[in-house]
């Protein structure tokens, strides 16, 4: 494991230890928590043919999540691959500021790997929802998510482009849409910029193209007194606060992540 560090480092990679690690408990098929038991001159030939291979795909900037398969989100760990945005920590103040009220009914637009509706569901036991996202790919993933949590009777994945194929109201809006904008992709690590899927990352303009999709039509699927609530990039609260004004919704606000960033932003339909 070593060497492997050795090699991850040199390839200019975050964490080397870590992701060395991980991807020895991969190969060996243990928990991560045993990895130190294992000596690397007593791994079987097949093992260790399997780590060298993890460890070249890794310092060329694959993903830890790619070639494991899987990525944790708020204490859950969700099947992901290149064609879904990897869950990351920060779409977590999402899920708090869903969770500080009550919802039955949710709808998530741009679903990708399922991992911001599962998690509601999951722990809002009597809601139901409906995940959308225009790429059957996406679709797809999100389905085996849900049926891996154990939420498939009260989840629905619909292909929509938006709203397009949404039906019936709802009590909760949430998304997390491509809010990069196209001369930020330059800046992105190798790894996101690389190996996740274009589609999720950017509209391919200012970033802001997602959030004038979504905001004149929400209020026409929102219940009254219903909530709408968007993941945005750190200078963006007021942009999207600014086009949910225009649509009449209220109680505007937007929220921080652990960071302090600007990270969510939130509204209400009037009663």
């Amino acid at each position: 494991m070593v060497a492997a560090t050795h090699k991850l480092r040199a390839a200019g990679v975050a964490d080397p230890a870590r992701d060395a690690r991980i991807l020895l408990a991969h190969a060996a098929r243990v928990d991560a928590s045993r990895v130190t038991l294992i000596a690397p001159e007593n791994l079987a030939p097949d093992i260790a043919e399997r780590y060298d291979q993890l460890i070249s795909l890794r310092a060329v900037r694959v993903p830890v999540s790619h070639l494991i398969g899987e990525r944790e989100f708020y204490g859950r760990r969700f099947k992901v691959g290149p064609e879904v945005l990897d869950p990351r920590p920060e779409t977590e103040t999402l899920i708090e500021t869903a969770l500080s009220q009550p919802f039955d009914r949710v709808l998530d637009l741009g679903v990708g790997s399922g991992c911001i509706l599962v998690t509601l569901l999951a722990e809002r036991t009597q809601a139901t929802g409906v995940g959308a996202d225009v790429s059957e790919a996406a679709c797809l993933q999100a389905s085996a998510n849900v049926v891996l949590h154990r939420v498939a009777d009260r989840a629905e994945i619909l292909l929509s482009d938006w709203f397009d194929a949404i039906v019936g109201t709802f009590d909760l809006i949430v998304s997390n849409p491509p809010y990069i904008a196209l001369d930020e992709m330059d800046g992105l690590s190798r790894e996101v910029r690389d190996h996740e899927p274009v589609l999720a990352l950017t509209d391919g303009a200012d970033g802001l193209e997602c959030y004038r999709r979504i905001a004149p039509r929400v209020t026409d699927f929102l219940n009254p007194g219903g909530r709408v609530m968007v993941e945005i990039g750190p200078t963006q609260g007021q942009a999207v606060a600014s086009l949910f004004q225009a649509q009449g919704l209220r109680r505007i606000r937007v929220v921080p992540d652990l960071d302090g960033r600007d990270r969510v932003v939130c509204a209400v339909r009037a009663s």
